[in-house]
């Protein structure tokens, strides 16, 4: 029931004119839809020529897939140093964190990626971002080398 003292759309009142996530993702084109997963898989292969393509276009850096990973995330746990440090010059953030509250420089360092901790970490990511932490994924695999780089 909306409540005439508070304004449409406030917290208390969710506004009718804002879609509802469900229908927006129904309503999605699935050309769209098929871009964006070709985008996700480009970023975990490390097409680094596609996907500049498409940041040239307009695609946004800050692109997401449904589990909160963006295009960062995937290069950077899929070993893809090169491919990070055109995100990272692009704008991505560093520091996003994923629905799991994993960082990018946690996956690298996860994965053992010595070439994309040093892209994240001359970028800024914080070492102590997310749960487990890069600083923590190091320790409890015994990754001393890639502590040092932290």
């Amino acid at each position: 029931m909306t409540d005439p003292a508070r304004p449409a759309g406030s917290a208390a009142d969710p506004s009718p004119d804002v879609p509802d996530a469900a229908a927006t993702a129904e309503a999605a084109d699935p050309r769209m839809l098929e871009l964006a997963e070709s985008l996700f898989e480009a970023a975990r292969s490390g097409d680094i020529e596609l996907l500049r393509s498409y940041l040239d276009a307009g695609v946004p850096v800050s692109l997401t897939n449904a589990a909160g990973d963006s295009l960062l995330m995937l290069a950077a746990y899929h070993g893809h140093a090169g491919l990070a440090a055109l995100l990272v010059e692009r704008g991505a953030d560093v520091n996003t964190l994923n629905d799991r509250g994993q960082s990018p420089l946690a996956g690298a360092v996860f994965k053992g990626y010595a070439d994309v901790v040093r892209v994240l970490v001359a970028a800024g990511a914080d070492a102590d971002s997310g749960n487990p932490s890069a600083r923590a994924t190091a320790q409890y695999f015994a990754r001393p080398e890639l502590l040092e780089l932290l």
